[in-house]
């Protein structure tokens, strides 16, 4: 059904390098980079989720394609169950024409919007589904849902293909990044991926009538328990370093995860009075394009991925 030309990107998994691990093993052979990711279709659910930021969802919600495993493992991760590369699953491969026929499935139900979760270490693969897609007679949005663990080099290959950057800008913070997700250069390396992001896509999030994104950046933040100051420096950035016009999803959404229990900070969830500091600090910056969650929100977040529908 498909050409070999259209698989061609998967050659660039035999010597990987396409996220910050720069690990340089040949997935096409065996997963045995950081994120023991071959160079299959490893995707875990392909749905409909109607609880993103309202922009993305739009009235009718997106078909997300969260892919497997992960290339950042922080150990508080809402998708465990999906991200965890310790973790033992049931066989996810799928095949390109199931890929298809799922998503274009959802797309005929009037859905305009595809989300690509976790992505980082699945580039070649994301770009392929792209392309046999839009082969298919299909032009939906494409929304890269990314941890912000990402190369600049990797995301320029993205300009012109992507529609909408929805990054996870999680830390300012080395130490904490080092920690909580074994990237201590997560600071480094996410300031100039969304710098990239912002070069590609400006501060506008340009919406249709319908008030649905077409094009732009949407950051989001998870505050942590016990972790305000890192949360503060993160709005800082974003607002004194890239602009203060940028929109903002600020969660509270954080729950602990059955691996963090009895964890010094993280083992309990965020307070009211945390959250109200850093929505402080949003105000004071000048960052007034976004969304906010309520401090009970924590209940509505919480995925299960051994059944058909995680997020109902």
């Amino acid at each position: 059904m498909f050409s070999k030309e259209l698989l061609q990107p998967l050659e660039e998994l035999r010597d990987c390098a396409i996220c910050p691990r720069e690990c340089h093993v040949d997935r096409l052979e065996a997963p045995t980079g950081v994120c023991r990711s071959d160079a299959s279709f490893n995707i875990a659910s392909i749905c409909i989720h109607k609880g993103e930021e309202p922009v993305i969802s739009g009235p009718k919600g997106i078909c997300n394609i969260f892919f497997t495993n992960c290339n950042l493992q922080c150990i508080y991760c809402q998708n465990h169950q999906i991200s965890d590369t310790g973790t033992p699953r049931a066989s996810s491969r799928m095949e390109l024409s199931e890929i298809v026929a799922e998503v274009t499935s959802i797309l005929d139900r009037g859905i305009g919007m595809v989300g690509f979760v976790s992505p980082s270490h699945f580039i070649p693969q994301m770009k392929i589904i792209i392309r046999a897609v839009e082969e298919s007679g299909y032009s939906p949005r494409w929304v890269y849902n990314t941890n912000a663990y990402d190369k600049e080099s990797t995301l320029r290959s993205l300009e012109g293909i992507i529609d909408i950057y929805l990054p996870d800008f999680k830390y300012m913070d080395p130490l904490l990044a080092k920690s909580l997700s074994k990237a201590g250069d997560y600071p480094e390396t996410a300031t100039a991926a969304i710098r990239e992001m912002y070069r590609q896509k400006g501060s506008v999030l340009h919406l249709s009538a319908n008030g649905v994104a077409e094009s732009g950046i949407v950051i989001r933040h998870l505050v942590l328990p016990g972790q305000v100051q890192n949360s503060l420096q993160v709005l800082r950035y974003i607002a004194e370093e890239i602009s203060p016009k940028l929109h903002i999803s600020l969660m509270s959404q954080y729950y602990p995860t059955p691996w963090v229990i009895g964890h010094p900070f993280l083992g309990r969830g965020l307070s009211r009075e945390e959250y109200g500091i850093v929505l402080d600090e949003m105000e004071l910056l000048g960052l007034d394009n976004g969304w906010i969650q309520g401090i009970e929100s924590t209940a509505h977040y919480q995925p299960d991925f051994k059944r058909e529908h995680p997020f109902e």
